[in-house]
């Protein structure tokens, strides 16, 4: 049996569980949990806000942890080995995307904790081509949220050729949003950070913006038409996308990492005009979480993060934290 915390209902408190994960899959790993992130993915997942939940659901998907078993076609690592696995536990290896390495756009992909265990617990399997040896410089606790945050916002850096010639915007400045500024600044980008929270303001500059406003009102932000190459929306707000649309420079490209609610209203002429475009990123493949990880050890790029222990006390705390906004920036749980 395997011990975790899971919600047995839509919102429910995370619950001491346990689950039989029956005998191991022979590509399959099995991973002694260290450390395990919190995002506002799980905290969708715990709500049932997309529809997808069933319960008793055992949430976490930024897994640090220990390799303790292998099964026979599990070849690429070994027991002992050190690894992070990310919101995703496997795909079918087979189609189009796999082979072109965009594991994560596989119609068949299999997240770690929607319809499996996640690793809110002492263990968890996963298909072992999605478990990542960790670069020894990186901090179990530090490399967590890169598993599913690091990658969401480093993807379209990379997408979109963001280099040191760019001059790039990222909406939202908090466990996304911090890393992002990060990134940047090892990329050698003009940064600008846009946040409703005026209090950010210093720890955005120390974290690698060059600029910052205030998004309370549209003037502020507007006082940056035509400047930017990319803006990196990582809220899951409504937000005025007509004026951030504006802040582009020709070709330039707004870029949600977050999924605002409702419909965007965007008029056809700003697109057309100065050929602008918009764009979605959802993680990223096995090779690109590779570099990804290798990049954030070079540069010693961490997050700022905020740990406790994983007890079922601690476990509905930094959930409530991260419901109210007031995680600062990355929660881990740690055993």
């Amino acid at each position: 049996m395997i011990a975790g915390f899971a919600a047995r209902e839509k919102r429910g408190r995370l619950e001491a569980f346990q689950y039989d994960p029956g005998p191991l899959g022979a590509g399959d790993v099995e991973i002694a949990v260290s450390h395990c992130g919190l995002c506002h993915s799980d905290l969708h997942l715990v709500d049932d806000a997309w529809n997808r939940s069933s319960y008793p659901l055992l949430p976490g998907h930024e897994i640090v942890g220990t390799v303790v078993a292998c099964g026979p076609l599990a070849r690429e690592l070994r027991p002992g080995q050190r690894v992070g696995v990310g919101w995703q536990r496997g795909a079918c290896m087979q189609c189009d995307l796999c082979v072109a390495g965009q594991e994560n756009l596989c119609p068949e992909q299999q997240a770690t904790c929607l319809g499996h265990p996640g690793g809110l617990a002492e263990r968890v399997r996963v298909d072992a081509r999605f478990a990542f040896p960790l670069p020894e410089e990186l901090d179990g606790a530090a490399a967590a949220p890169l598993l599913c945050g690091g990658i969401t916002v480093y993807a379209p850096l990379r997408r979109f050729g963001v280099g040191p010639h760019s001059r790039v915007a990222v909406v939202g400045i908090g466990g996304l949003g911090h890393l992002a500024l990060m990134m940047l600044r090892a990329f050698g980008c003009e940064v600008t950070a846009f946040s409703t929270s005026p209090s950010k303001r210093a720890e955005a500059l120390e974290m690698g913006a060059h600029h910052f406003a205030a998004t309370t009102e549209a003037k502020a932000v507007l006082e940056h038409a035509g400047k930017f190459d990319l803006v990196l929306s990582t809220v899951h707000a409504r937000l005025d996308w007509t004026t951030f649309l504006r802040t582009l420079r020709p070709r330039g490209t707004l870029c949600l990492v977050g999924s605002p609610p409702g419909l965007l209203q965007i008029p056809a002429s700003l697109l057309v005009t100065g050929e602008r475009a918009i764009a979605g990123s959802d993680i990223g493949g096995r090779a690109q979480i590779r570099e990804m990880l290798q990049f954030c050890a070079r540069h010693r790029l961490a997050p700022r993060l905020e740990t406790l222990p994983m007890t079922e006390e601690n476990v509905n705390l930094a959930v409530e934290r991260l419901r109210e906004n007031r995680v600062r920036y990355r929660a881990v749980l740690t055993r």
